[in-house]
């Protein structure tokens, strides 16, 4: 695996010298994406916070202790890559492609992934904070969500067919008109959800967990 970082001592390296340790790394990763595939890379401790990164293609490559949050990632594509301890929240993902992407322990706190491009549009989540995310309309099948926060976001019109909420906080999340079909929120809790609303067939839910399918009836279940 590669990284992001100067192999050699050039003119332009050398000018660095006197850069603080702390600024480095932004500043190199700045100059890195003037090119415009990145593969095999792994980039720490970047801070992109607040800035835009736009017309790359990143293909298996690792993101770790990286801040992007309010920054812009315009018309990007990333491809089998990796957020390790990343804080994505608020960042805007216009027109970017997400293919194979995992996050773990990020903060992605009220990022908008109903603007990313649907083609091959694949994601998973583990332990991630994903509270006030939108996912509308956004194709999630099979998609897996693991010990996460997801409080307050929405996947309205979203396709959830076979995705998987383990250990998951859903309070306040809002699902309407959303193709449930086999979903599995087994140990998922904090949820509510209208069967009226949504297509359910063959969904998983837990005995503790039907005080959620039934909160506009006003049931009492004990």
């Amino acid at each position: 695996m590669k990284r992001a970082c100067l192999e050699t001592q050039t003119p332009m390296s050398q000018a660095f010298m006197s850069v603080p340790y702390d600024q480095f790394n932004t500043i190199y990763f700045y100059l890195r994406m003037k090119t415009a595939l990145h593969e095999n890379k792994t980039f720490d401790n970047i801070d992109w916070s607040e800035k835009e990164v736009s017309k790359n293609e990143f293909l298996k490559c690792i993101f770790k202790d990286c801040n992007f949050s309010n920054g812009l990632l315009l018309n990007n594509e990333f491809a089998d890559c990796q957020f390790v301890d990343c804080n994505l929240s608020m960042i805007k993902l216009d027109a970017t492609a997400l293919r194979n992407v995992s996050f773990k322990n990020c903060k992605l706190i009220g990022v908008d992934f109903s603007n990313c491009k649907d083609f091959l549009f694949c994601v998973s989540f583990e332990n991630c904070i994903l509270d006030y995310v939108y996912f509308f309309k956004k194709k999630l099948r099979d998609t897996i969500f693991k010990r996460c926060s997801i409080r307050e976001a929405n996947f309205a019109d979203t396709d959830l067919t076979n995705a998987v909420f383990a250990d998951c906080d859903l309070s306040m999340t809002q699902f309407e008109k959303s193709n449930l079909n086999g979903a599995d929120f087994t140990s998922a809790y904090n949820y509510t959800i209208d069967p009226e609303l949504n297509r359910m067939k063959n969904a998983k839910f837990s005995v503790n967990g039907l005080a959620g399918l039934l909160c506009k009836y006003e049931i009492i279940v004990e």
